[in-house]
């Protein structure tokens, strides 16, 4: 095994953040010699991101730690097309209005992880240069160098074709936009690295390439690998939707509870890739067996949100978790809903996002999972009036992990 000589390439191989590079080798020698710099691009689909595109930010901070530059690359251009990687079908069609409040919003879940300033990370929009290309002077300039075999064989365009969906010409060009992203950030910025998930090698491929026959340039693709539970899952969705990275969209306590819920197979891989622990303490917290994985989750939880949403936050969620949990209390930071007396308990599961019918609602009950104020509810039919006089907070809870606060209001 080669021995990695800087000490960004062996974290980040250390941590389990690396899947393929062009030149792993090369790569590891510039970045001992000197600081580089390296961008990763995102495009602006929503008001922020979610837990998916973490692996994608602790890249961009492992590399300010070691003294590297990192470039956040907004895809204020590129979102105008849509990425057709790992999709089976089109985006929809995004106003400029809409993507600049979408960049606006995802900016936010940047602060916590860099530091931006004259010396530090860079946020940069490609609509800077995309958006002045003439359509026929780009086609010229760069689509000479790109074959259509070529571009057939890279998964985000073969394995929509093998699925008979369509991909539209306006889509197919995407990937030479991205290419062209990797050029100007060379030009403009000395950018030398390319990271992004490995749903994105086809696309840094042929940054790589266009670079070395536009300008003779060396220059450096690396992805990380595709992140799913133990059980499968794609990394950042839930039952109840997307795990957001902006509060206001999913509070602290809420990203607190998705790590401590983490399955024991993956406390290891998640500590090591989502917090900033140190290996051996790692490895001990990893070997823990039985009952004692919790502590490694509440570890991890601790951790993760910290880096977020700051310590106090971190702290304040693992109080209320504390209290709901371990003490059979409710919490003021606990998740709420406000609900008529009048309205039924399973109205209330399906309101705080713990069932997505009344039928499941229902089942669950019937298996035993449903407590209003720790006590067991099996006719989820029934109001809250049952259980609560006017202006009274209940404590709903479904299965051993998911608690809610329900304000009861006057029936209408």
């Amino acid at each position: 095994m080669t021995v990695l000589k800087s000490d960004l390439i062996r974290t980040l191989s250390e941590r389990g953040f690396i899947h393929q590079a062009t030149d792993l080798t090369a790569l590891d020698a510039a970045a001992a010699k000197g600081p580089i710099t390296g961008y990763i691009g995102f495009d602006a689909t929503a008001s922020s991101l979610h837990v998916g595109s973490l692996v994608q930010i602790m890249l961009l901070r492992w590399m300010q730690t070691f003294g590297h530059r990192p470039i956040v690359l907004m895809g204020g251009g590129t979102t105008k097309v849509g990425d057709p990687s790992g999709k089976d079908t089109q985006r929809s069609m995004l106003s400029d209005a809409d993507i600049a409040a979408n960049i606006a919003g995802i900016k936010k879940a940047f602060t916590p992880f860099l530091n931006f300033g004259d010396t530090g990370a860079v946020m940069l929009n490609n609509a800077a240069w995309l958006d002045a290309l003439g359509y026929v002077a780009f086609l010229r300039d760069f689509g000479v160098h790109f074959t259509i075999n070529r571009m057939l064989t890279f998964d985000s365009v073969r394995l929509r074709l093998d699925r008979e969906q369509p991909l539209t010409f306006l889509e197919f060009n995407y990937m030479l936009m991205q290419a062209v992203d990797f050029l100007e950030l060379k030009r403009r910025e000395g950018c030398r690295l390319q990271l992004g998930g490995s749903d994105q090698w086809g696309n840094i491929i042929n940054g790589v390439e266009l670079c070395r026959r536009v300008d003779g340039a060396e220059v450096f693709g690396l992805t990380s690998p595709l992140i799913t539970t133990a059980s499968g899952a794609k990394m950042g969705k839930t039952a109840q939707g997307a795990v957001w990275l902006n509060a206001e969209l999913l509070s602290p306590y809420d990203y607190w509870q998705f790590w401590r819920n983490t399955e024991d197979a993956d406390v290891g891989k998640f500590l090591k890739m989502f917090t900033e622990l140190p290996l051996d303490e790692i490895a001990r917290l990893e070997a823990l067996q039985g009952a004692e994985i919790n502590d490694a989750k509440k570890v991890l939880a601790n951790a993760a949100t910290a880096l977020l949403h700051g310590q106090d936050a971190a702290q304040s969620a693992a109080a209320t978790a504390k209290t709901a949990f371990e003490e059979g209390a409710l919490a003021h930071d606990l998740p709420r809903v406000a609900l008529p007396l009048s309205a039924a308990v399973l109205e209330a599961l399906i309101e705080a996002g713990f069932c997505a019918s009344k039928g499941e609602a229902r089942r669950l009950a019937k298996g035993g999972g449903v407590r209003i104020d720790d006590q067991p509810v099996m006719d989820v039919d029934q109001p809250l009036s049952g259980f609560a006089r006017d202006g009274a907070l209940i404590k709903l809870s479904a299965g051993k992990k998911k608690i809610v606060q329900v304000e009861t209001l006057p029936s209408a």
